[in-house]
């Protein structure tokens, strides 16, 4: 019988559950180790004072192993984390537990699983926080649909075996957006941007959907310099005429074109192309219904992801950003499918009758 079957044993017994401890042993008893409770229970460092039972000694003593890096070490990881991403090699300012587990194994040669690096960072009261932004000091010389509509547009797609195409447009300018990062619990992270610039790229999307093909992510960006007292430089309405026939032509499908009101996808010209061509249908959303497009999730996708906590040198860098998340995204059209199922909206077959027998 082992000590501890020994000592559960002992807790069994009529005498000890009924006055709810164990007995108490003289100190001369322990020392001689004669009986063998009293052995038993000294191998478990059992104490008993003034009558009752104590269990200090089973207490934890904290893990089992030893940290891989002691807190000097850690002390050295801090000061390499406060230098931040970009010091380290990184093109953002965006510390995530990849790279931190990148970093311990580079400077200490210390492989840390993913789970042990969360506990670390924990330990050490670190935790994922979203940052504040602070102006990069200046350069001398560069300066600083009601658904029910939507589900018509789905049954027209439906009765043609058309594309259901959601189109929608966004501004990205030299400043970045936020997201979070690891740092020391109860200090705000700070992320270097650039100073206020004109300088900004407007990108127009198209998400395209059809019941068993993979989605699509059809878009065209637009480089435009805003200068005090100037116009808007945006799309005009022949620049949304010559994204839908590009979409036309990679889709090979007629295309149910589902976008917002604003006053360019109204303009006269898109209208007489739109009754031109029977293989384009235009469905309005709803005003104020972003919750109904998915290419807002596009949007989201890119702010939370290649465009946050940049400092972009130039607008070439942004462009490059921007191209090289787009790429990423098209090549995932698991993310596409996403993005609509955010919105609600679920494409399915349904039965229709063909449009030449109606």
């Amino acid at each position: 019988m082992s000590p501890f079957d020994r000592v559960l044993e002992l807790l069994r017994t009529e005498n000890h559950s009924k006055r709810g401890y164990l007995p108490v042993f003289s100190a001369s008893e322990l020392a001689a180790g004669d009986n063998p409770d009293v052995a038993c229970l000294a191998g478990l460092h059992l104490l008993a004072r003034g009558g009752r039972l104590h269990m200090d000694a089973l207490a934890s003593t904290g893990p089992p192993n030893r940290p891989k890096l002691c807190d000097a070490q850690f002390t050295e990881l801090e000061k390499e984390l406060t230098l931040g991403p970009t010091e380290h090699g990184w093109e953002d300012q965006r510390w995530t537990l990849v790279r931190i587990r990148a970093l311990i194994a580079f400077k200490f040669q210390v492989d840390y699983s993913m789970a042990a690096v969360w506990r670390l960072q924990h330990r050490h009261g670190w935790s994922w926080e979203s940052p504040a932004r602070r102006a990069v000091e200046r350069d001398e010389r560069g300066g600083t649909v009601e658904e029910g509509r939507v589900a018509a547009g789905g049954m027209t797609a439906a009765a043609l075996g058309a594309f259901v195409v959601f189109e929608d447009e966004a501004g990205f300018a030299m400043t970045s957006s936020r997201a979070r990062t690891w740092s020391r619990r109860g200090h705000t992270p700070v992320v270097r941007v650039r100073g206020r610039s004109w300088r900004r790229w407007s990108i127009a999307a198209m998400c395209c959907y059809r019941p068993g093909e993979s989605s699509r992510l059809i878009y065209r960006p637009r480089q435009h310099r805003k200068h005090r007292g100037t116009g808007r430089n945006s799309f005009a309405w022949s620049d949304y005429r010559d994204l839908v026939v590009c979409a036309h032509i990679q889709l090979g499908a007629p295309l149910v074109l589902i976008w917002d009101n604003l006053n360019t996808h109204r303009a006269a010209g898109m209208r007489e192309y739109a009754d031109g061509h029977e293989g384009l249908t235009i469905v309005q959303l709803p005003s104020y219904a972003p919750d109904l497009n998915p290419v807002e999730g596009i949007w989201s996708l890119l702010r939370r992801g290649p465009l946050a906590n940049i400092a972009f040198t130039d607008d070439d860098h942004l462009e490059r950003t921007l191209r090289r998340g787009l790429r990423h995204i098209q090549h995932r059209p698991d993310l596409i499918d996403g993005c609509l199922a955010g919105t609600g909206l679920t494409p399915t077959r349904h039965p229709t009758t063909p449009r030449r027998d109606q």
